[in-house]
Parts: structure tokens; sequence; C-alpha cells
């Protein structure tokens, strides 16, 4: 990825919600400059620490990484959101349960400071267009996605292949379930991200079917085009896809990759905390938290259920 000198501005950059490892991943690209995958253009420097009590993922995480976070990097941390948006540049909103997502954003949004916001955006169609309205509202920049859709495997094929006709894409990956989770937004977010990098928004319809192993999502785009995800709760944890093209088929996983997809994904943030243009357009992210609102719906009633 070909990045300006403007992008090596150094940020002041702030994390909301230390009960996600990619809180401790994102620090340790940003800021060790000795990591081989080291992502240039700012640091960690303040955090606030978060967690929902009521979910025992993040509640189990929160003290064990604040305390590397700060021991390791010399993180401050701070008692309120709002003392961190006041502090920073830019934003990591990284709290593990999207439920909380929504009122995060309305205590920092007026700060106006670019904020990136973890997987998933949130749990519900109608709170996303919400939160893409207070964007609008106090003109702050937000930006969400899955690290899955800059992998290095699929943005080269993509590249590579630019000028051939994508007809459709198949995406595979594990797919654990968390209830509180609503059921595929969990895993499922990370094949629907690289879904939607393949075969852009424009879903018509989605269908799931799943038994106790398996699951699989098929979407039919309004020109016609078929994408689906294959989740497995059995058998390899492997992520990957399918794409195909008018005149042939490129298969591609995750792990051949030599830069870790996190990386991949930072260097995007940086860039839109620099330029405030998301790398993923609000309206694409909002359809496909519908897409995986549809697919949860669809698996319960096994019709299909159009977007």
């Amino acid at each position: 990825m070909e990045r300006s000198d403007e992008t090596m501005t150094a940020l002041n950059i702030g994390i909301i919600g230390l009960d996600t490892s990619h809180a401790v991943a994102f620090t340790k690209l940003l800021n060790d400059p000795s990591h081989p995958f080291n992502v240039k253009g700012g640091k960690v420097t303040i955090a606030f620490p978060g967690g929902s009590p009521d979910f025992e993922i993040s509640m189990s995480r929160v003290e064990k990484f604040t305390q590397e976070l700060r021991e390791n990097y010399d993180v401050q941390m701070v008692q309120t959101k709002e003392q961190l948006a006041d502090e920073c540049d830019a934003i990591l909103l990284e709290s593990v349960d999207g439920t909380v997502h929504f009122e995060e954003l309305k205590s920092i949004v007026s700060y106006r400071k670019p904020i990136f916001i973890d997987k998933p955006f949130s749990l519900d169609s109608k709170v996303a267009t919400e939160m893409v309205h207070l964007s609008e509202k106090y003109g702050t920049p937000i930006m969400s996605s899955s690290a899955l859709r800059f992998a290095e495997g699929l943005t080269k094929i993509l590249h590579e292949n630019a000028g051939r006709q994508i007809i459709g894409a198949d995406c595979f990956g594990p797919m654990d379930m968390i209830d509180r989770e609503q059921g595929y937004f969990w895993y499922g977010i990370h094949m629907a991200e690289m879904l939607y990098a393949i075969l852009g928004p424009g879903t018509q319809s989605v269908s799931a079917i799943s038994n106790e192993h398996h699951d699989i999502m098929t979407g039919l785009w309004i020109d016609g085009r078929i994408g689906t995800i294959r989740g497995n709760r059995k058998g390899n944890n492997q992520f990957g896809a399918l794409v195909h093209f008018e005149d042939g088929s490129e298969c591609m996983t995750v792990q051949a990759g030599d830069k870790p997809y996190y990386a991949c994904l930072l260097e995007h943030i940086i860039d839109f905390f620099v330029s405030g243009i998301p790398s993923v357009p609000l309206h694409e992210t909002t359809e496909l938290i519908r897409f995986l609102e549809a697919a949860n719906e669809s698996e319960r009633s096994g019709k299909p259920v159009f977007l």
C-alpha cells in the first residue's frame, strides 16, 4: 500500500475499550518501531479501559490488557471517554461489546475527532443508521471494518485482476457463536466484510441455513450476482475466499499473506485519521450490518429475507 508523507505525521491516538486483544495488537504495531510491520503515522498515548460489566468476555480481559498497555507501552489511563476525546487527535473505539458502541459514540462524537469503530459497528441496522446521522450532524468522520477486508491475499487478488469482471464469490471461515452478540455478528462479520470487499454493496436478499457444525449464508445481489459465506464451527479455522471472474476463478487464504491483516487495517485507519475519508463508506457498512441482521432472521425463519 502506497502512502504519502502526509500520513507520517505523528498522531496522538486514544483507545476506548481495553476488553479486546485488538487494543494490544494495534498498540504494539503502532508504538513499537522495532516491530517488522510497524505502522507509522500515529502512537497510542491514552486509553479508557471501559468494559461491559454484564459481559464475561469483556470483564475477564480489561484488567490484563490495561496493565499491558500501561506497563509495556506507557499508555496513560483516564477515567472518562470525554477526557480521552479531549486529549487525543483520533480515536480507536475498540469495545468488544457491539451493543455499547452507539452510547459510546454519543459521548465523544461532538469532539469532532476521527473515530474508527471496530467490528461489529452495531448489532442493529436502525441503530447503525442513527450512528451515521450522528457522524453527519457533527461532521465527525467515522470508519468501521473487520481487518479481514484488507487481508493481503484478498487485496492482491482484487488489485491484480482489476480489469476482470467479478461474477460471484464464496467466502469461508470459523463461525464461533456467542448469544449476546446475536448470531452471525460475532464471527460472521469477518466473512461478510470479505464478501463486500469483493462484490461491493447492492444485496437484494439473504438466505441462511445451519446445522450443529456449519452455516451457509447466500446473498443475491440486485444485478444477479450471488455471494456465499460458509461458517465452520467444526473442522478448520482457516479464513479465505474464492473469487469468481467471468473467465476463471481465484482462491486465497488469509494465512498465506506475509503482512498481518491487523497491520493492513491500521494503514487504512491512519490514512483515514489524516484524510477524514473512510476506506469503507458508511453506507456500505450500514448495508453490511443489515445483511447480517437479515441472515440471522433467515436462519430463524427458514425463509429468504429481503433487504
